[in-house]
């Protein structure tokens, strides 16, 4: 029998899958791309036409690619979209030409540090064409005639993008967004995708207090045209997480949101360093993934990012280097693990009342001390119990409850329900 698949494998497999893929803003390859999502994880697809007014921005025309290249004289591709989707400039224009390498070179785009590498370039909102390639395969071509072919099109159509709702007991919404724009690179973003996928598959395997609606989309533009069109529903978006960057080596990074003391805020700054991992929280600031657009002034959501090493933060970022080696299945593993256990801290941070706020109620009589006996951390549960009947005054949260008393949130947590259960408080 073969060895049981980690999810952490799954995920790097959906990776690998993925990678090859030449994805943009708009176009056959987003969907793609959720096409095969979707096999994991059903979900609602949405087509923007081109010119649809969202916000301060119009949809813009869609772009597809079928081929692209530069031929020596001889035939021999030099330069081969076949070979990577990042060889060509994103949204670049048809071209059919032949011209000089001295011309041609206006057009061609390298990494001088990283001579080996091929640079991730685009001109998404103005008409331009080009190649990337590494430093090397420049330096090696001669002067001379080269065939330059871009076989696209820019034409109306529509963006895509897509959500999968995992239903939880309350009609309030967190939202968890990633980006599905970006061609072959791996950390940027389809660690991103795969963590989001395997997430909301783990979500549903049981009913959380939350609602949790999951947004695969084109980045900025994308996360743009759902708050236009989606904008009246805003007072149900509770909470919310962008993921990015999430399956390289480096250690974890919390973006707080602009507020700053959002509850989703405090959860995570509160689940990275009761987990003891390495990691790093970091203020707000308006330029990275789409959290910027969910925390503009207008709608100024609780909406932070989890990545591991930022954006621009590794020399891969944007390369040709950032390939399905550069992610591993224990990284990704371990940005999913973060996230249950942030949504589990989330989904059970309420305010209760106590209903006998005059003296200590007497515990032993409603069986809650029995109920403790043997267990190792007895005393820690009954402590527990007591902390949460004295913040319990509608005004602390159980998170509230966790951190002045030292205690872990699950043991607070339990002590509540037990609470609640015995009719001593109510949410």
């Amino acid at each position: 029998m073969a060895p049981v698949t980690t999810v952490g494998e799954q995920m790097h497999a959906l990776v690998e899958r993925l990678y090859p893929l030449c994805r943009s803003i708009t176009g056959d390859g987003v969907r793609a791309t959720l096409e095969i999502v979707g096999e994991y994880v059903p979900l609602q697809v949405h087509e923007v036409p081109t010119g649809t007014q969202v916000l301060d921005w119009t949809v813009p025309q869609e772009w597809n690619i079928r081929d692209a290249y530069i031929a020596d004289t001889a035939g021999n591709r030099v330069v081969d979209f076949a070979a990577s989707s990042l060889h060509v400039l994103g949204y670049s224009v048809p071209v059919a030409a032949t011209m000089p390498l001295t011309e041609l070179r206006g057009h061609l785009h390298t990494l001088p540090d990283h001579p080996t590498w091929v640079p991730y370039r685009t001109s998404y909102y103005t008409p331009e064409w080009g190649f990337c390639l590494a430093q090397e395969t420049l330096d090696a071509l001669p002067d001379g005639e080269y065939e330059v072919r871009i076989d696209s099109t820019l034409t109306d159509g529509h963006l895509t993008y897509a959500e999968h709702v995992v239903p939880g007991q309350v009609p309030d919404e967190v939202i968890v967004s990633c980006h599905v724009c970006h061609p072959s690179l791996a950390n940027d973003n389809l660690a991103g995708i795969a963590v989001a996928t395997f997430l909301a598959r783990a979500l549903a395997e049981r009913t959380p207090w939350y609602t949790y609606r999951f947004l695969f989309a084109p980045g900025t533009i994308g996360a743009i045209t759902w708050l236009a069109r989606n904008a009246e529903r805003m007072e149900q978006v509770k909470h919310g997480l962008v993921l990015a960057c999430a399956g390289d080596p480096g250690r974890l990074t919390y973006k707080q949101s602009r507020r700053g003391d959002a509850e989703i805020d405090r959860v995570m700054r509160h689940v990275l360093l009761a987990s003891e991992r390495p990691h790093r929280v970091t203020e707000f600031t308006p330029y990275g993934y789409d959290e910027r657009q969910f925390c503009s002034p207008g709608f100024d959501l609780g909406v932070g990012s989890l990545s591991r090493t930022p954006y621009a933060g590794y020399p891969e970022y944007h390369t040709s280097a950032d390939n399905p080696d550069f992610v591993s299945p224990e990284a990704m593993a371990d940005t999913l693990a973060v996230c249950r256990e942030a949504f589990g801290v989330l989904d059970r941070n309420r305010r209760y009342l106590n209903l006998s706020p005059y003296g200590e109620p007497q515990l032993g009589r409603r069986g809650l001390y029995d109920s403790l006996g043997g267990r190792s951390d007895a005393k820690q549960a009954q402590l527990a119990m007591l902390w949460v009947l004295s913040l319990s005054d509608g005004e602390h949260s159980l998170l509230d409850v966790s951190e002045r008393s030292g205690l872990p949130f699950d043991t607070v947590a339990v002590a509540a329900g037990a609470l609640r259960g015995a009719g001593l408080i109510k949410a």
